[in-house]
């Protein structure tokens, strides 16, 4: 049997993955702990038949993607946490205009420029929307880069149907870590000539063949703009049936259920085993859609569990989610480090044998 795995970084693993997805425009500005990502796309996009510009800025860079997804391409935009929150505007003028775009944030710690090291600070700018509201931005947290990669060749297909930007938040260490992978083979790339057939809202020129396309944010009349508002927001309703998605581990009998995101999740499942050995049984909620969330996740939480413990890397964001799936019926606690520290499963073990003996 063919063992077609590949050790691959994390971000250059997106690339590839963008890239397989069928991504052949790309609009970058370099920063840590992303850069490699960039790097990768200015050498290999253009020998796919893929255009790379390098921007001059992050304000720079989603207007171009802008442009690139509104005539129907499959444009990619990476960065970090500070570069993603410049970009927040475009993001919400592309939801505005309903266009599907993906997005790649290899978030570091915060707040400000912050730190490069990696962090999870940016789950309210992922989830709670950073632009003028009344939109939501798909948003997926993958735990592994083989993960990353399976999330990211569906993509584009999720987000060309509910015609809506989605992001994948990886922390950096998911970034600069490297693991043994599969890049599935890339899918049939759509000629441009064609892109008007495929996406018949895109504006691709009618050169007198059909009627006028308009791709526009802004609607003046306040019934109109209540109108669209509104149709978003039954898009989103559907969104929230059709692609929740969480992994639920060890809830019957847990008497601590911890929920975690991305890197720190695959922390707090080493620390399980831990704990099973002390005779104390945790569970775990892993949200693969952080928006939607998964809240009907904790439906499965045995009645005998103790407490629900959030976490995370931040001073506490996702713990919001959590207690709103918990409503009330158990104690929320909170682990977490900050400034780019990593959480070891020693300290979620002293953590977790604490709040067990307390409650």
């Amino acid at each position: 049997m063919t063992d077609n795995r590949q050790l691959l970084k994390g971000n250059e693993a997106f690339a590839e993955a963008a890239i397989a997805a069928g991504c052949r425009y790309y609009f970058g500005y370099p920063i840590t702990p992303q850069n490699e990502l960039t790097e990768y796309m200015s050498r290999v996009l253009p020998s796919v038949g893929g255009s790379f510009v390098q921007a001059e800025s992050e304000l720079a860079a989603i207007s171009m993607a802008y442009g690139a997804a509104a005539a129907g391409g499959r444009a990619l935009i990476s960065s970090s946490s500070p570069g993603i929150a410049l970009m927040q505007e475009g993001i919400s003028f592309l939801c505005s205009a309903n266009i599907p775009m993906v997005l790649l944030n290899v978030s570091r710690g915060g707040p400000g420029v912050g730190g490069i090291q990696p962090g999870q600070a940016d789950y309210f700018l992922a989830t709670r929307v950073g632009g003028i509201v009344d939109y939501h931005t798909l948003v997926y947290a993958p735990a592994s880069i083989q993960e990353s990669i399976n999330i990211l060749m569906q993509a584009y297909e999720t987000a060309e149907k509910y015609r809506n930007p989605l992001m994948l938040l990886v922390d950096g260490m998911l970034g600069q870590m490297m693991e043994p992978v599969v890049v599935p083979d890339g899918v049939e790339t759509i000629p441009t000539t064609d892109l008007h057939a495929l996406n018949p809202w895109a504006v691709t020129g009618h050169r007198g063949s059909r009627e006028r396309r308009v791709i526009r944010s802004l609607r003046l009349k306040p019934d109109e703009l209540e109108r669209s508002i509104e149709e978003r927001g039954e898009k989103y309703a559907r969104a929230e049936i059709e692609l929740t998605s969480y992994e639920a581990i060890d809830l019957d009998g847990a008497e601590i259920v911890f929920v975690a995101f991305g890197s720190t999740s695959r922390i707090v499942k080493e620390s399980l085993t831990a704990l099973k050995r002390m005779r104390i049984k945790g569970g775990l909620i892993r949200p693969i859609t952080l928006w939607p969330f998964p809240y009907r996740a904790f439906d499965g939480i045995d009645k005998r569990t103790k407490a629900v413990v959030s976490v995370e890397l931040s001073k506490g964001q996702l713990i919001q989610d959590v207690k709103l799936g918990v409503n009330g019926r158990f104690p929320v606690k909170l682990i977490h480090r900050t400034g780019g520290m990593l959480l070891t499963p020693e300290e979620i073990v002293a953590a977790a044998k604490n709040i067990s003996e307390v409650n």
